[in-house]
């Protein structure tokens, strides 16, 4: 099996870190220190090497570590199937991020198809309980792992629905108008319904594929409007957006369409709906998720991707963080997790890296340890 592997990554000015280097060597990372610390900037600093705005949807501006107010910068070597990578991400003050792969400007795209990372973070905890936006920007995620060209879907159609959301706004009743934007979200959108369909199908069958300690979930896309019938068929879609002008102009926006699309999941063995299950059974869901996801990316990238879990442990009991660890280890992963302590990682012993992020008068400071 190849491997996707960073073995060094430096951040400059970026966030809390003046300036920090992590050399690896392709075991998973567990890097620990105390609350506010700075680790999970690192975790947001690899992040970076995917499209897209990281693990916090942050933007250019706010990576920028103060009081400087200097352009950051995020260094990287990356082995990926069997070639290496040096890739350059960073930004100036005021400027959008830009991306170098080898010496050559390259669009954020593609970082997709070089590697791909995927992320954990404990914001997600609360993802079945919470609004439809954060699943489908989970599920998207999911998908652009899968197509890297999902990203340039997603923009267009977001990019033409804001046009359309300003013409519904300023009450603009000529047909004329509508037509050519319409038909670009509807081709958009097809496409993204399709790729959501596809990650859909192919984590479905990576987690019914292995035994595995964590749960498995049935996994349902849904439409709140019944109008969209065959959302991956661009004519109806057109249709579609054509016959709800006017109910849309009512409320100032864009009331169907993909941008409304929900991810439901079923905690499996139980038939409950993962909004109704424990906190622990939630995150032992997202968790089955992400390893399927990596699981799936073997056989369609090639090799496993690199994890990034921010507070992996918390609402995990010893048995089920080893059995986490003993997944990680066993999928091929460079999986980079936070804590703050290293008895968090003990079931882990020498199968990983260890480095402790620590806080000196504002300044993150990363020190390489080894397992006591």
């Amino acid at each position: 099996m190849s491997t996707l592997v960073l073995s060094q990554i430096t951040l400059s000015h970026f966030r809390s870190h003046k300036r920090a280097v992590m050399a690896c060597d392709g075991r998973p990372v567990a890097i620990y220190g105390s609350n506010g610390a700075g680790k999970t900037n690192l975790l947001e600093a690899v992040s970076l090497l995917s499209p897209g705005r990281g693990l916090r949807r942050a933007s250019p501006d706010d990576l920028i570590r103060r009081p400087e107010a200097l352009g950051w910068k995020v260094t990287a070597d990356l082995q990926s199937l069997h070639q290496t990578h040096e890739i350059e991400t960073w930004a100036e003050p005021g400027t959008s991020r830009q991306v170098r792969i080898d010496g050559k400007a390259a669009a954020q795209v593609a970082l997709g198809r070089i590697g791909r990372v995927l992320w954990l973070v404990p914001s997600m905890d609360r993802l079945w309980i919470e609004g439809a936006e954060g699943r489908r920007r989970f599920l998207d995620r999911a998908t652009l792992s899968f197509e890297p060209t999902h990203a340039e879907a997603v923009l267009t159609y977001e990019k033409a629905m804001r046009e359309r959301n300003r013409l519904l706004k300023d009450m603009v009743r000529d047909p004329h108008w509508y037509v050519a934007i319409e038909k670009q979200m509807a081709d958009a959108g097809a496409r993204i319904h399709v790729n959501r369909t596809a990650a859909i199908a192919a984590l479905t069958q990576a987690q019914t594929a292995t035994q595995t300690a964590f749960p498995t979930a049935d996994l349902t896309l849904i439409h709140p409007d019944p109008a969209i019938e065959t959302p991956d068929d661009p004519g109806l879609l057109v249709a579609g957006f054509a016959e709800s002008r006017a109910r849309d102009m009512a409320a100032g926006r864009t009331l169907m369409g993909p941008h409304r699309a929900d991810l439901l999941a079923v905690f499996a063995s139980k038939g409950v709906s993962a909004k109704d299950c424990s906190t622990g059974e939630q995150k032992a869901l997202l968790i089955s998720l992400i390893l399927a996801n990596g699981r799936a990316l073997i056989r369609d990238f090639g090799a496993p991707p690199i994890l990034l879990l921010d507070e992996v442990a918390a609402h995990l009991d010893a048995g089920r963080r080893a059995a986490l660890y003993d997944e990680i280890c066993a999928l091929g992963s460079q999986a980079f997790m936070t804590g703050t302590g290293i008895e968090l990682f003990s079931e882990l012993g020498p199968r990983a890296q260890y480095a402790e992020v620590t806080d000196i008068k504002g300044v993150s400071t990363l020190d390489e340890r080894e397992p006591s």
